[in-house]
This record gives C-alpha cells, structure tokens and sequence, in this order.
C-alpha cells in the first residue's frame, strides 16, 4: 500500500464559481539573480492595470503633485527598497496553484537601482487604459496610426493603386495627404478617392490614365480636435518589366579545361527579377560545384568540359508583379578539344582531366577579382560574400573569419559552398573574411571586408503618455545607428520650434519632459530620426483624464477555496489619478494587511492559510480625489477530499475475486468522483469488473490484471490519490486444455506503433497486434491528437479490418499528429495503444471557409455574425483568423471588413432591420482561404409602426368588416396583428374581446351581438420584439341614433322584413281568429234581452244564475269605452271619460257573470244614458271591429 505524496494541483487553489477567473503564476518567488527590469516596471496584462511597486511610489507623488524630480525618485526608491526585502510576486490572475515560496531576504545587486531609475524616468508616471470596451469608448482620445502601406510602396500598373492609412481616436479622425510635400487636393482629381471612416486612397484607373503619374512620396495626416497623428513618408512606385533588348549572339568558342562565364545583364526591373538558366527547349540547367549560377545573375564555368556543348543556355528573367517571363537569346557553345570523342565512360574516370588530355592548373578567382574586397551591408539584413573560382580540378572552396568563428546560429553556405549567407547581421559580424579555393595543384586566398552600418533602430520608442491633471511624465524618443541618427521633434504634424510656447512643457535632446499637465496639454508629438541609410518616425500623443474611480471585474464573485491552502482575492480597477485600494471584511471598518492578509501593488488580497473563520464577504474600496468605487467578493472555504481507507497491496491466484477498498472522506457540498488507473493509464471497466463508490472489485482475475491500480477521488476544487498493486499468481496444477474453456475477453491493446513513408499529405503507421483473447478481432479504429487546438483529446481518424496491420493515413495541413490504434472484437474494445511518435505537417493556406454563418440582431441597432469555427484539421496553419466582411445588401457602398480570432463579431450603429450581406473568409500565416459565399443577415428588429389605413364598415345590423394595410415600417419580421375591440352604448360598456391574426390577415368580420351598441376597435402589429404603435376606429353610428323614436320605428321595419317575424304574426292572426269564432259560438247560444226589461221582471226561482246577478247582453251593449285609444304597444289608454269601469263598478259592487257581463249598477249606469240620450261618441277601434264581426 503506498498513498501518493503528491495531490491534485486544484487541491492547492481556489475555484472562482461565477465568473471563473484565470489562473496565475504571479506568486511563486524569484531569486536575486531572476531579477529582470520589467518586474521593477508598471505591469499591463488582459486588459487590467497593474501597478507594480515603482509606480506605487509615483502615485504618492500624484497626491503631492507639486513634489521636484528629486524628491519623488527618492520617496520611489525607499518605497521600492523596502518591497525588495521581501516577495515581489507579479499579479496576474485571480487564483494560486501552490505555495509561494519566500526568496531570500538579501539586498538586491547595484544594477537593480539604476534599472528602477531608468524605468521610472521611462514611464514617467503613465497610466495605461483598460482594453475594456465601455471605458475606450468613454474617454476622449489623440489620433493613433493603426494602419499604413510600407514605406516603399511598389504597385503592379494593371491594378488600381491602393495606399492605406487608417487610425483611430475619440473622436474620429479625419484624413487629408500630402504629396511631395504640398498638399494633395483630392477632390480635383476624378480618379482619386477616399474610403469612408479611412484615409486609405484608391486610385482608379478603370477609366484611363497612366499609373506613372502618380509617382512620388505620400503622407497621411489624421486629425481630430486633440491633435494630429502621422504616416511614414510613402514613397509610391510603379513596377517595371523592361523588354530584353534585341541582340545576335556569336557561338562561344572556348578550348576545354578554360574557364568561362556567360553573362546574363538582365534589363533593370523594379522589382529586380529573379533571374535563372534554362536551354531553349525550357530544360533546367544542371548545377554543380564546377557550373553554377552567380548572385549577379551570370553563369560560372570552373572549366569547361566537351558535353557542355550538347546544349545552349539562355538567361531568364522572372520579374513579379506582371508575373512574366523573359528570356534571353541562347548562347551556343563550341568545345575545342584533344579528344574529339564524348566517352561517357569518362565520366567517371579518377582522373577524368587526364584522360580527356586536359592540362591540370591551380585556382584563381572568378568572382571577386583580385585578392581583395569590400562590402558593406545594413544591420540586421543578409550578408552574402561570394567566391567562384576557376581550376583544373574543380577546386573546392572554404571560409573563414580572421580573428574568429563564423556564427554557427546565423551562418550558412549556399551555391556549393561557393557562398556565405549571415543572416540578421549585427555589428559584431563586422570584420574580415576570407575564402581558400583549393585544388591538388595548389590554393587562392580572397579576403573581403565588411562594414556593418545601420539605419536607424529604436532603443526606447515613445508611446502614448496619459496622465491626470497636475501630474508629471516625460516622452523619451532614443535610436541608435550608424551614422548616429539625428533627432527632430514635432506636435501635430508641426516643427516643435514652430508650436505655441508651453511654459509646462521642456526639450532635452531626446526627451520632452511635462510638468504640471492640464487638459490643455493634449497633443500629438511625432519623433523623426534619421540617418543617410533611413528614418523612422513614430507618434506618441499626451493625454490628460480625469476619470473617478471604476470596478472592471464582474461584481459579488463567487471564490470557493480548501481549508488551509492559500488563495488570492483580486479587484481590479481604474482610475485618474490611480486610486489606492482598501480591503475590509463583512463590513467591519479595519482594513486587511499584515498577519495572514497581504495586499499586493495592484490591489489584490492574498490570503496565506485559508481556516474556517475567514469566511465571509470581503469587500474592495477604489479611492482618489474624484470619488471611490468599490466591489465585493464572497469567500467560501470547504473541507479537502481525503481517502481514510486506502486499497491494500494484494497477491491473488488466477480465477479467484479481489477487491480493492476506496473510501473518502469530502466536503458535503461538493460533487465527488471516484475513478480508477490501472499503470496510470484509464482503467476500462469490463464485465469482470464492477466499480462501486468505496470500492473496485475483479471477478476470474487473469495474469493481464496485474498491474498497479490507482484509486482517484476527486471534486471539482481538489483530489486525492491512493495506489495498490495486485500481483497474479499461475495455478500450476491447472490442466492445458482449460485454456480452452477460458471465457472470451477484449483484445489487449496493439503496440509499437511506428511511422514511415512520410510525406507532406500522408503517412504509413504500422503496428503489432495484441492478444485476441480467444475472440478474433475484427477492426482496428485509429484515433489521432493534436497539440494546438485540443491537445489531449482524441479523435477517430479511420477505421480498418482486423486482418491488417499497416494503413496509409491521409493528413490535413499543418497538424502535429499522434496516432494511437484501438483493436475491436465481439467482446469489446482494447485500451488504446500508447501513442507513436509526433509527426507535424507542413502548412498551406486554408480550402474551405466556416461554416453557418449567421447576422442576427441582439439589439436593435447591431447585428451579431457568428460562425462555427474551423477545427484543427481545416485549420491547415498556425494563426487561424477569420476576415468579415459587411455591407448593405443591394447598395454599392464598399465592403467593411474586419479580422477576428473568436467566433462572433458584432457589428454596432446599425439601421433597425436591414438586409446585410455578410463573408467570413479563413486565413492563416500562409494565406486566405477561397472566396467565401455571401450569407444575407439582418441587423435588429424593432417595434412596428402602426397599421396603414385602417377602415371599418357595415354593411348591415348583423355584421362588421374591418380592413387594414400592412405597417409601413415594419421594423423587423411581422409575427401577427392584435385586435382589440369592445361593445358601448353611451356610458355602458361591454367585456373587451381580443383576437390575433397571422402576419397575412389583413381581414376581419365581427358578428353584432345586438343591433343597437356601437364597437370600438384597436389594431397593432406585432414583431418578435412586441407589439408596436395602435390605431383606433369605431364602428358608424347608425341614422337618427339621437332620435329614440325613430331609430325604434327603423328597427321595426327592418324587423318586419325578416322571416321569422313574419311566420310569428301569421300564427298570431290564426290563434286569434280561432278565438273569435269561439267567442262567436258561444254568443250565438246565449238570449238577448233589453237590460231594462230585466231589472223590471222579478228573478224567479227557476233561474240558475239569478243568485250570482248574471246576465245576458247584446251586442249593442259591447262597445269600447268612450275616449279610448291604441297606444304603441297595443294596449288601450283609457282617456278622461265619465264612462269608466270605476263608475260602473262603485267601490267593488259589481261582479261579473260567468259570460263576463257586468251586474249591479251597470243597470242603473245603462238606464241612465238611455234616458239621458247618446251624449258620449263612441270610438272607432279594431277591437270594436273584431266584436262588430262575433
């Protein structure tokens, strides 16, 4: 049983949970002599300020502003000679792997003062700006040169000319040129033009014009209000292919053995061509030691032999831009000789010159002449020395370098060791050097020269000094050459001597020291040294901000760590002037350093060994003179993942069961995983094996399980490890023939794997196979793993029948492959083989493009493009980028274009819901990939407009149309229309209903629910953003709606049309009718007597109804009441009339008869007007017509 030493290096870091935070290696300790400069310099790195100990002690003099030069180098020096005492680590990320080692307590060497001096007076107190995009975006900014053409500029004449200048700034930049030093008026020249947000030209020649004519040197100036930022001079040229003059060319007579040269003096091209030897029959000249190829371009015979005269040579000329070639008339040997035969079998002759009769000589030089040269050559380009000599034998030739070595690491020998190429000469390379041409008849010494000069070189270029108000920073501009550059100064495009005085401003030579800046001090200074052999110029602006205290890490983190470790808690910010920053813990008011706390430079919060109370929320306060910002970081501290009972060192026979313990002990809130190795490779779990939590158990052990097994338990924060190692015993008295009835396993995994037959697109992997296991196997699957994209992962790369074992595999360019082999039969797969031997591609540019491509709006004024990225085998070389191109679809503006290294691009100020034309091109160190088809994306949508002429009819009481145009801006893809719509009848008002329609409808009918309320309809648009503007309408109002009457009398004309209403009259009339005649009959029955002569005659006994008062009446006596009339509703309105049923009745005497007579004082009432006489008319009704008819 051993239990590892060693665990997981997650077991000795903190987890950052939401968002995850890099790694960082800024704690492990430095001994004296791993000092480097940039440790003692103010450190940027991700996009985050880092301060480091020199500018903590720069900062304190921001607080004094007024404090001399001096005083603050001292103040800085104290600050940094105590931080030297003791560790110095670099910040760089949010979590520590590891401990961090103490260095040695000794004082630092002399040098690191003088370093740290220097690079204070370097910085000059500089605050860098955070690559975040909000805080760019915000601060105002000088022009910047991002782009420019080189500085010799040399164009093809077929092609329009192209001279690039772009910059950035806040605000944007805009451009003018100058030429030959005027100024350059654009506008008056048809054919130049300038690209929009760019100061690249475009020269257009598609309509006429010579190229030639605009010839010269080029400058670009951007401006915006803070100041004016420069290009190299451009010097433009245009390539030139002359014409080979026309020449009759002699045959060269030459006697064999003497040396000879063939010159080419190709015609001067710009670009010069490349020049190379062909017959005329376009056959290559073959080259050796004896024939070669000069860098001049002219052809070198060491001796001429007779088969040189079986072909003729011609010079060609290749030049680039026009791509052509140029050739030469051929020159046409003639070989005088002894031996007029061309033996071949001489050939190869020891001492073919004898044979062939050709005298022997010593060597002399060729190229160079004499005995010695000169040659000068410019720092850091290729110093080519030549030597071609002539002899017979062929002599060989040496070199060397008086006073020392050749450089092994830059030198190399070319043409047959008849040159010497030292590549990124330097002025150490200077000196004297010489070449030894040697035959057996002798030696011959040239001694060459070289003198080493330089253009100008930077030792320390400007850059970009931002700075806050009252503080202090210096702008070095140091290069070195030879002759030694001069240096001139200038602010925004102009001579320095020529600017405004600035009283906060000073010259000294190479430095431009400030003092006291304000935000009037904004400016672009340009730096300009030169020499006889060049120049370089560089733009460096001064900007001052004013900017309060700003968080750039995400806030209320979340930082899990194990219990004793040490972990780091960071805050990045920023700030001008930079702010200090302060730590306190669950709000109490001491601030954390010292003891187990240390706060680093930057603002980061170590914490050394992490216990249980340190627990909490910590939180980060941001402070200068404008304000304070500050954030909060939530610690969690969990126990470590530790196995109590560990597998056991075990020896067991073959066939029998073991089982191997694993039991851990971990933080309850953390997920645990328990895995196995078996000889510390993944063990394959097989249906002999069952893996449990706490432990592993092998069913029918077999030799091959013999092996070291390791026990894994591991979270996602730390891990523990464990090993065992199962030895297998063979059972002796075992019989053979029970092999036979072993069961099948897996095959075991194939080995030795091997390449051969490399070449630049394939490769032979070979291998041996392993143990079937009693089960045949029946495919090979080759997985391969490469280094650059996902290392460590592996995929299949084909799959082969188990009876080979050799394959030909086809490789992708630029792939650095490993190949492993898995053998497959009925049971199962094998463990992979160990891996073969690495085997890198050579690289091309890419053959395809990626894939789904997409522009889509995230917000209404971007579109976000985004594309599946290219894996590592469409990769085909190293820097894989991609080029996306935009523009408007069905306009003519140019293309925009950006290079991008992730998957996305979002495009930003975008109209809301336009068509976009949209390429993404592959590209790598070796060129672009094809021409990529235009994908149309859309940029973001937004509400809707409202509805177009919305109309509302209705054609009759029943029914509502409703119409509508679609939006005229519909601002995106139309998902439907609402419709909302509710019934009113003056102040009531009806449940609103709601209807949705597709994007199509542009129709609706609604069904009235009565005939008198009126409708009120809303309609909107809808896109995938929501509902956009509404449009209101109401239903007409129907005639006369403000007379009741008549409005009642239309509505029952209408009435009175429809079916149903006539039906139900019909069947009125007839039940009425029915009634009459029964009301006929009944009367038909019943006597008529005068009512007089019944109250005169007494009732008798014999009467039925005598007792209840009943009696007959005539038809006369059934008539309506006098005054009556039919009202609206068909009821009869008594009118004022003393003939009443009240005056009949007397106060509820009266009854009526079983017929509906009246008794009682009817009698008296109806004598009465008898004797009185008709005074009263009656009036005509059809209720008296009705009786009239009974």
């Amino acid at each position: 049983m051993r239990r590892l030493a060693a665990r997981g290096a997650a077991g000795d870091a903190g987890e950052v949970a939401a968002p995850a935070a890099d790694s960082s290696d800024s704690a492990q300790g430095r001994s004296p002599s791993s000092w480097r400069l940039i440790d003692l310099c103010a450190v940027w790195d991700a996009g985050v300020y880092l301060p480091s100990a020199a500018w903590n002690g720069a900062s304190s003099g921001v607080a004094r502003r007024r404090l001399n030069e001096a005083e603050r180098l001292s103040s800085v020096r104290e600050a940094q000679l105590k931080r030297l005492k003791v560790t110095r680590p670099r910040v760089l990320g949010s979590r520590e792997r590891g401990r961090v080692p103490r260095m040695a307590r000794q004082p630092p060497p002399p040098w690191v003062h003088a370093a740290f001096l220097l690079c204070l007076l370097s910085l000059g107190g500089a605050i860098e700006i955070p690559m975040d995009p909000s805080i760019q975006n915000e601060l105002t900014q000088p022009p910047t040169i991002t782009k420019q053409s080189v500085k010799d500029h040399i164009v093809d004449p077929r092609d329009n000319i192209l001279i690039e200048c772009e910059a950035k700034g806040n605000p944007a930049p805009s451009f003018h040129w100058t030429r030959n030093s005027r100024f350059f008026n654009i506008a008056k020249d048809p054919r130049v033009s300038m690209r929009r947000r760019s100061g690249t030209l475009v020269i257009d020649f598609r309509s006429g014009g010579r190229p030639e004519e605009y010839e010269g040197e080029y400058q670009c100036f951007a401006r915006n209000k803070f100041g004016t930022a420069l290009s190299n001079r451009i010097r433009l040229q245009v390539s030139k292919s002359p014409l080979w003059p026309k020449e009759n060319l002699d045959p060269v007579v030459v006697q064999e053995g003497a040396p000879l040269t063939l010159q080419c003096n190709p015609p001067p091209g710009l670009p010069s061509p490349v020049i190379f030897w062909m017959s005329s029959s376009m056959e290559p000249i073959t080259q050796d030691k004896r024939v070669s190829q000069g860098h001049n371009g002219d052809l070198y015979f060491s001796n001429v032999m007779l088969q040189d005269m079986q072909t003729d040579y011609s010079c060609n000329a290749r030049f680039h831009f026009t791509h052509t070639i140029q050739q030469k008339n051929p020159f046409t040997l003639k070989v005088l000789t002894n031996h007029p035969y061309n033996d071949s079998s001489l050939r190869n002759h020891p001492d073919m010159y004898s044979a062939r009769g050709v005298a022997e000589r010593t060597p002399s030089f060729m190229y160079p002449q004499g005995t010695a040269s000169s040659q000068m050559v410019l720092r850091g380009m290729d110093l080519l020395l030549e030597c071609i000599a002539s002899g017979v034998p062929t002599p060989d030739i040496a070199w060397y370098k008086k006073g020392g070595d050749l450089p092994s690491d830059k030198a190399k020998f070319e043409n047959f060791n008849k040159a010497l190429r030292i590549t990124n000469v330097s002025e150490e390379d200077s000196g004297e050097y010489f070449c030894l041409a040697s035959n057996k008849m002798g030696s011959i010494r040239h001694t060459i020269s070289v003198r080493v000069k330089a253009a100008p070189y930077w030792l320390d270029e400007p850059k970009n000094l931002i700075l806050a108000p009252g503080e202090d920073g210096r702008l070095v501009c140091r290069a070195n050459g030879n002759p030694k550059p001069t240096v001139q100064w200038m602010v925004n495009g102009e001579p320095l001597q020529s600017a405004p005085p600035n009283p906060n401003r000073e010259v000294a030579g190479d430095t431009i020291i400030f003092r006291d800046t304000q935000i009037s001090s904004r400016a672009v200074y340009q730096c300009n040294t030169s020499n006889e052999h060049g120049y370089l110029l560089a733009n460096a602006f001064v900007s001052v901000l004013d900017v309060p205290p700003r968080m750039l890490s995400p806030r209320n983190q979340l930082i899990r760590v194990i219990l004793y470790n040490r972990t780091r808690l960071d805050c990045p910010f920023f700030g001008s002037p930079i702010p200090t920053l302060r730590w306190f813990k669950n709000g109490q008011g001491s601030n954390l350093d010292g003891g187990n706390y240390h706060v680093y430079e930057n603002g980061s919060l170590e914490i050394k060994m992490i216990r249980k109370e340190d627990q909490g929320i910590y939180t980060c306060v941001a402070t200068n003179i404008l304000g304070k910002a500050e954030n909060q970081v939530r610690l969690e501290v969990k126990d470590p993942t530790r196995i109590y009972r560990m597998p056991e060192d075990q020896v067991a026979k073959r066939g029998t069961t073991v089982q191997l313990e694993c039991r851990v002990k971990h933080d309850p809130s953390l997920k645990l995983t328990v895995s196995w190795l078996k000889d510390d490779e993944p063990l394959y779990i097989g249906n002999r094996m069952k893996k449990e939590d706490d432990s592993l158990t092998i069913f029918g052990v077999a030799e091959r399980d013999q092996g070291s097994y390791t026990c894994v338990a591991s979270t996602e924060l730390d891990q523990d490890l464990a090993k065992a190692y199962l030895t297998v015993l063979a059972d002796q008295a075992t019989p053979t023939n029970r092999l036979a009835a072993l069961p099948k396993g897996r095959p075991d995994r194939p080995r030795d794997l091997e390449l051969t037959d490399l070449a630049e697109r394939s490769v032979r992997l070979t291998w041996i196979p392993g143990d079937d296991n009693n089960s045949p196997i029946t495919d090979y699957v080759v997985q391969f793993e490469e280094d650059q994209f996902q290392p460590g992962v592996w995929h299949d790369h084909s799959k082969y029948p188990g009876s080979v074992n050799s394959a030909v595999l086809r490789l992708s360019p630029y792939v650095n492959y490993q190949f492993r082999v898995i053998a497959v039969n009925e049971v199962g797969s094998s463990h992979p083989s160990l891996p073969s031997e690495r085997y890198r591609t050579s690289g091309a540019p890419p053959e395809s493009n990626p894939g789904d491509v997409k522009g889509e709006g995230t917000r209404k004024n971007n579109m976000e493009i985004t594309w599946t990225p290219m894996n590592a085998t469409s990769a085909f070389g190293p820097n894989l980028r991609y080029i996306v191109k935009w523009r408007r679809r069905e306009t003519r503006e140019a293309w925009n274009n950006v290079t991008v290294w992730g998957s996305r691009y979002v495009v930003g100020q975008t109209p809301v819901y336009v068509p976009y034309e949209i390429r993404v091109q592959a590209e790598n160190d070796f060129g672009k990939g094809p021409e990529p088809e235009s994908v149309i994306g859309y940029s973001g949508e937004d509400l809707p407009s409202a509805p177009r002429r919305f109309r509302v009819r209705q054609p009759n009481l029943e029914t509502i149309n409703l119409e509508w145009d679609h939006p005229e801006h519909p601002n995106g893809i139309m998902t439907g229309y609402t419709l909302k719509y509710v019934a009113f009848n003056g102040t009531k008002v009806g449940k609103q209903i709601v209807e949705n329609f597709s994007p199509n409808q542009t129709k609706f009918t609604v069904q009235r629910t009565d005939p008198v309320s009126r409708y009120r309809f809303t309609l909107s648009a809808r896109t995938q953003v929501g509902s956009g503007e509404a449009v209101t309408e109401e239903s007409p109002a129907p005639p006369n709606e403000a007379t009741p009457t008549a409005a009642y009398t239309n509505n029952q004309a209408d009435i009175a049309t429809q079916g149903w209403f006539i039906g139900l009259m019909c069947a009125i009339a007839l039940l009425v009718l029915i009634l009459l005649i029964v009301c006929f009959i009944k009367r038909s029955r019943g006597g008529k007597y005068p009512v007089r002569e019944k109250k005169d005659v007494p009732l008798g006994p014999e009467d039925p109804k005598e007792e209840d008062g009943s009696f007959d009446y005539s038809d006369e006596d059934n008539k309506p009441l006098q005054g009556s009339q039919t009202s609206l509703d068909g009821t009869i309105k008594q009118q004022e009339s003393d003939d009443s049923l009240v005056d009949y009745g007397e106060g509820g005497e009266g009854q009526f008869n079983e017929d509906g007579s009246f008794i009682g004082q009817y009698t008296v009432k109806k004598d009465k007007e008898e004797t009185e006489g008709n005074e009263s008319s009656e009036a005509t009704s059809p209720v008296n017509a009705i009786y009239s008819l009974a």
